[in-house]
């Protein structure tokens, strides 16, 4: 396969609007994951249906999650275009049908058909970005793509707000139309692929079972706790019919020609490490987009405004260490860097745990801020080194992956962190609408969170301790045959 490639980094570049086009795919999926929050209460009043509005989210991180390494498979065997074009295209639709929803159930459903675009576009626009651009300049193309986290940080819950004020939550869907359109116009004419046609046997009986068995898991770890008790029939089902499903799923991949997600992704050491690398990220990015703005509102009676300004301070921080990550990795190696990184985060974190009990807003965002810093130099380094140790076709399940284990943390975070909360709430006298119960609460989730970084530190540490070659990641000419890059004491492929 080869793809256009230039010198340099940036909008000018020959490569520019193909990194544009990337940047605005990321911001369709950044924006969502903010925007529909604060236009809950216009929905309801709307369309009715409380009782049932998690869902908007469930079922959009659900479809989203176990999609993730279908789509991944999908693109080392047909090309990223098309595979990102039908994510853009299906996220389109889903957008569509949410702006004209006219119930609760059908607009989870159509949140869910969001989703599974969703699962195509975030993992297949960072493989691109692995293909087109060399190991020196991915550091600065991650950094690019996270400060897309970081404006729709702040652009989304604006966004949900203006429009659910002026009585239109319909147009926090529709004003995706014009992205999708915008994004995938610019992929069709400025990313040009040659892949070598082959014939490939799809697995589907592998694809079906993975989804299934991943989808009931999930499921059980967001809900348990929430939406029925972890001991209630309704759970154990789930899970004991989710475990047999993901049995069946392994027994299938080891006869399946083509398995969907080859075992070798998880045996090899370098991709094991990091992947476990990216499941404690998502742990920890949970636990704080999930309770530093409870906490800060129910400790100090802050805005919800102020409180998404300090959560802000998160995705500011990652997108400026994200970016100057490969003058580390180049010069200590990818190890060194994440454990720069992680000591970082960890920092961060106990600042945050040892401080709850005496809240202050300004020292949750700087908090904030130092564990983003922290998280740039792990998630940037280890998702390079996983991609640049093998080869094109290859790279797609290798990075899709990597984001499935950053979501299955999300979604065991979401279920930890749940139960600690909720087993304070339930011993206080008015649970989460007591200031006191909120802040012995919060400050329990952070020290949780702080544990998931102090394990992930034990994932690093086991990571092998290769290094960067002097030789491209799209080969000697820069086309793209992505030769594995890796080099130094230890063989990645242990």
């Amino acid at each position: 396969m080869s793809a256009t490639r230039a010198q340099g980094v940036g909008f000018r570049s020959e490569r520019g609007p193909i990194l544009i086009a990337l940047m605005l795919a990321t911001g369709l999926v950044a924006i969502d994951s903010t925007i529909v929050a604060t236009a809950v209460p216009s929905i309801v009043r709307d369309i009715g249906g409380f009782e049932s509005f998690p869902w908007l989210f469930s079922a959009y991180l659900l479809a989203q999650a176990v999609s993730v390494p279908i789509y991944g498979k999908l693109s080392d065997m047909v090309g990223r275009k098309p595979i990102i074009l039908a994510g853009i295209g299906l996220f389109l639709l889903g957008s569509v049908l949410c702006g004209i929803a006219w119930s609760m159930p059908a607009l989870i459903a159509f949140r869910a058909l969001q989703g599974l675009g969703a699962g195509a576009v975030l993992p297949v626009s960072i493989t691109i970005a692995g293909d087109i651009y060399s190991l020196e300049e991915r550091a600065k193309v991650q950094g690019y793509l996270a400060s897309v986290w970081a404006v729709s940080s702040v652009v989304g819950p604006s966004l949900g707000g203006i429009f659910a004020a002026v009585g239109f939550w319909r147009g926090i869907f529709l004003v995706n139309i014009p992205l999708c359109l915008l994004a995938g116009w610019m992929l069709v004419r400025t990313l040009h692929e040659n892949v070598e046609r082959a014939k490939h046997r799809v697995d589907y009986a592998g694809a079906g079972l993975l989804a299934a068995s991943l989808g009931l898991l999930i499921l059980g770890a967001l809900e348990g706790g929430q939406g029925w008790a972890w001991t209630s029939p309704v759970s154990l089902g789930i899970f004991a019919v989710g475990g047999v499903l993901l049995a069946l799923f392994l027994l299938v991949e080891r006869r399946a020609a083509e398995p969907v997600l080859p075992s070798w992704v998880i045996s090899r050491r370098l991709l094991g490490t990091t992947a476990l690398v990216s499941f404690g990220v998502g742990a920890v990015m949970i636990g704080l987009t999930s309770y530093v703005p409870t906490f800060l509102e129910g400790a100090l009676a802050s805005s919800p405004l102020v409180a998404g300004l300090a959560l802000a301070a998160l995705t500011l921080g990652w997108p400026i260490s994200a970016s100057q990550a490969g003058r580390f990795y180049l010069r200590i190696g990818f190890k060194a860097t994440a454990l720069i990184g992680i000591s970082i985060t960890v920092a961060g974190l106990a600042v945050l745990a040892l401080t709850a009990a005496a809240p202050s807003v300004a020292l949750v965002a700087a908090s904030c801020f130092v564990v983003g810093l922290g998280l740039g130099l792990v998630a940037t380094p280890t998702l390079i080194a996983a991609q640049s140790s093998v080869s094109w076709n290859e790279r797609g399940v290798v990075t899709s992956t990597n984001m499935f284990a950053r979501s299955i943390g999300s979604a065991l975070g979401v279920a930890v962190f749940g139960a600690v909360a909720n087993a304070i709430y339930g011993q206080t006298a008015g649970g989460g609408s007591n200031g006191p119960a909120v802040v012995a609460a919060s400050g329990a989730v952070f020290v949780a969170a702080l544990a998931a970084g102090v394990l992930t530190v034990a994932a690093v540490l086991a990571m092998p301790a290769v290094r960067a070659g002097t030789k491209d990641a799209g080969g000697e000419d820069g086309g793209g045959s992505g030769e594995p890059v890796l080099t130094d004491a230890e063989d990645s492929s242990r």
